[in-house]
């Protein structure tokens, strides 16, 4: 069978897209594990959108200013002109944003936006609910546990996929006439980092193999505001909310000393709290908290009630006590190259939207909370471009042998930890030179061992991340070079 569509991940992207695509035609997710371990579920801030049609131009220029004017402007002016009608249509088709005393939608604020605009669901579950949402209103196959590795492309064409199947190194392949890459960023190639598992840079891998260009990937933004002190690799998250209505960053004697660095406090974006942060530990050895002194305890569990139970839960009684945090991985700015119309350079019919993607739309630092934005506007960009094409394969045409993979060796576990520690240490908050150039010498060494197709992967992933940082000598936004 040929599928109209194939759709690679089932985050926001991904899923709106399958949402959006007519019920007639033939679509297959494949979900690498559960459909909750993604970056979409554990989203907890918001959705941005300009307010009105008054807001764009600010909407735009705050996106451009915490992008470092690196943004590609046209990226960002769809985005926003875009905003009002795909939360317009969302909310119409049923989807439940929090509303304020008299009934309207109610907007808060995060750092680095001029107004109040993002949109938040049952308070700071707005990925879950969204998520919840999506997933109810999908009527396709969607197939969980299904590792792509690797598309089946010949030419200017993309024919297909092949995958594994149940965490074994069973493979299958499948085909269709629309190739939909929605598989998020590369958190996991990190030690610290607020991303679902599933996300370790495995698409990217496959794109480096194929020769198909990725773009700005050194620019990878880390989040301010992580719990520190688990043990675990991906650390809970404290939204960026939290601070836009009032939580404040403080050291050991109670001091709010990220006005040192920016006249907007912890307001600043994100790339700047990151770097202050890690700058003041390294320079003060003082621990660093997040105080939520300036909120009442009812306000603060019916706003934050996911936050106030998980805290709990691991023995922190808020908002009555600060808690210890360090910024963390968070998100790829960069991915594969697209065009505004959301087709993969120089190809007919393969297309990639969401983290996966980049046309350069968030620029060197992503603006807090445009990601769930993001994969709103452009899934339905994207198959928009798909059925105005209506391209055909014809699968008579793919004769290329295909190649049975080994999924995982013994060697891998080993060689995926000390991958995330060079990751974490050399392309991390503050870079130099030096790091980076031992670090890329060390995963070209790994590529030579022979590893399972995923650690191959994910290594391609980490180099194409180490080359982009070497080339970018100066800093820019979240790519922060320390000078010798």
């Amino acid at each position: 069978m040929i599928y109209d569509y194939i759709i690679i991940g089932a985050g926001v992207a991904g899923l709106n897209a399958a949402r959006l695509i007519p019920k007639d035609k033939k679509v297959l997710i494949l979900c690498k594990m559960a459909t909750w371990n993604c970056n979409t579920f554990w989203a907890q801030g918001g959705v941005a959108s300009a307010v009105n049609e008054n807001d764009i131009p600010l909407h735009i220029s705050d996106t451009l200013n915490a992008g470092a004017n690196y943004n590609n402007i046209k990226a960002v002016e769809l985005l926003s002109q875009k905003s009002l009608e795909t939360m317009k249509e969302l909310i119409d088709s049923g989807m439940k944003f929090d509303l304020d005393e008299d009934g309207n939608l109610s907007f808060t604020k995060e750092a680095a936006h001029s107004t109040n605009r993002i949109l938040h669901a049952c308070g700071d579950a707005t990925g879950r609910e969204l998520h919840i949402f999506l997933l109810t209103h999908i009527f396709c196959e969607l197939q969980t546990q299904a590792v792509v590795c690797d598309l089946l492309i010949k030419d200017d064409i993309c024919y297909g996929v092949q995958y594994f199947t149940n965490k074994s190194s069973e493979q299958k392949k499948a085909f269709a006439h629309n190739i939909i890459v929605a598989s998020g960023g590369f958190g996991s190639i990190y030690k610290y980092h607020t991303n679902s598992t599933a996300n370790a840079g495995e698409m990217h891998g496959i794109f480096v193999e194929k020769n198909i260009a990725l773009k700005d990937m050194e620019f990878t933004q880390f989040h301010p505001t992580v719990l520190k002190g688990t043990s675990f690799a991906r650390k809970p998250l404290l939204s960026e909310a939290l601070r836009g209505e009032g939580a404040y960053v403080v050291d050991d004697s109670n001091r709010r000393f990220l006005f040192d660095y920016h006249e907007s406090g912890e307001l600043a974006p994100r790339d700047i709290v990151s770097r202050s942060i890690y700058d003041y530990h390294k320079k003060t050895g003082s621990n660093i908290y997040l105080s939520f002194e300036k909120f009442e305890k009812n306000a603060f569990k019916k706003r934050f009630p996911n936050i106030y139970e998980n805290l709990k839960d691991l023995g922190y009684s808020l908002p009555f006590e600060k808690v210890p945090i360090s910024p963390a991985f968070h998100y790829s700015m960069g991915g594969v190259e697209v065009g505004l119309d959301t087709k993969v350079l120089g190809f007919k019919n393969l297309f990639a939207i969401g983290e996966v993607a980049c046309f350069g739309l968030h620029g060197a630092n992503r603006l807090a909370s445009n990601s769930l934005l993001e994969g709103l506007v452009f899934s339905k960009i994207c198959v928009d471009k798909s059925l105005e094409q209506n391209f055909k394969i014809d699968i008579e045409n793919f004769d290329i042998k295909t190649e049975n993979y080994i999924r995982n060796q013994e060697i891998d576990k080993d060689i995926k930890d000390s991958l995330r520690k060079i990751m974490w240490e050399s392309a991390g908050i503050v870079r130099n030179k030096e790091d980076l150039k031992n670090a890329l010498k060390k995963i070209d060494e790994y590529l030579l061992l022979h590893t399972g197709r995923l650690l191959k992967l994910r290594l391609l992933c980490a180099k194409d991340v180490l080359k982009a940082s070497i080339k970018r000598e100066k800093s820019l936004g979240a790519h922060f070079i320390k000078e010798d």
